[in-house]
């Protein structure tokens, strides 16, 4: 059971991360609509994992993972990214995200990068 921080401008999708989540035993403890707002819950809320997506408004998913890394050098991330954004994914691992979901994801992936990234 892990403490996870869920980061997606879109609020059905920041829904759906949630639901697959709580389903298999984690605890949201929060969520923020842009790469802003997740950094500075992150250093409210020190959650054991994060969800984040790439593209949001203000200050996007890889500036956020570069943010929150400064914070905290191990801090657990995992990128929700769209098809056909494998550069930018790519990116998200050099910045130091954990692993990646492609969207629209299975539940199952969900959980499998979830688990390994708490591993």
């Amino acid at each position: 059971m892990a403490n996870i921080l869920v980061v997606d401008d879109a609020a059905f999708m920041r829904m759906m991360i949630k639901d697959i989540l709580t389903k298999n035993g984690h605890v949201v403890v929060g969520e923020a609509a842009d790469g802003a707002q997740a950094v500075e819950r992150y250093q409210e809320l020190r959650p054991d994992l994060v969800t984040m997506d790439i593209t949001m408004p203000e200050v996007d998913g890889i500036e956020a993972i570069k943010r929150i890394r400064q914070i905290d050098p191990n801090a657990r991330i995992i990128v929700c990214s769209a098809m056909g954004q494998q550069a930018m994914v790519i990116e998200a691992i050099q910045a130091g995200a954990k692993d990646f979901i492609v969207k629209p994801f299975q539940a199952d992936r969900v959980v499998e990068a979830v688990q390994k990234a708490l591993r």
